[in-house]
C-alpha cells in the first residue's frame, strides 16, 4: 500500500486496539520490502522518540508500506 493508504490504516489500528496492545508494542509504518523494513525497524528501535510516521519513507525505494507491532522493550 501507498504511504498515505498506510498512514490510516496505522490511525485505525491504533484507534482500534486494546489499551494493553497499545502498552506493549510499538505500531509502525514500515517498508514493505524486507530489507528496508528490517533497516528501518533497526534504525526506530535504537531512538524510538526521534521517528515520526513519516520517518520510514528515507529506507523506502518504493511507496510501498507495510504496518508492523514490535513489542516495547521491558521498562525496568
Amino acid at each position: 500500500m501507498n504511504f498515505e493508504e498506510a498512514l490510516k490504516q496505522k490511525k485505525e489500528s491504533v484507534k482500534n486496539a486494546d489499551e494493553s496492545v497499545l502498552k506493549l508494542y510499538h505500531i509502525l509504518i514500515s517498508p514493505a520490502d524486507t530489507k528496508e523494513s528490517v533497516d528501518y525497524i533497526d534504525h526506530y528501535l535504537k531512538n524510538p522518540e526521534s521517528c515520526t510516521d513519516d520517518s520510514c519513507k528515507e529506507f523506502s525505494r518504493l511507496d510501498d508500506y507495510q504496518i508492523v507491532s514490535i513489542r516495547k522493550e521491558e521498562q525496568e
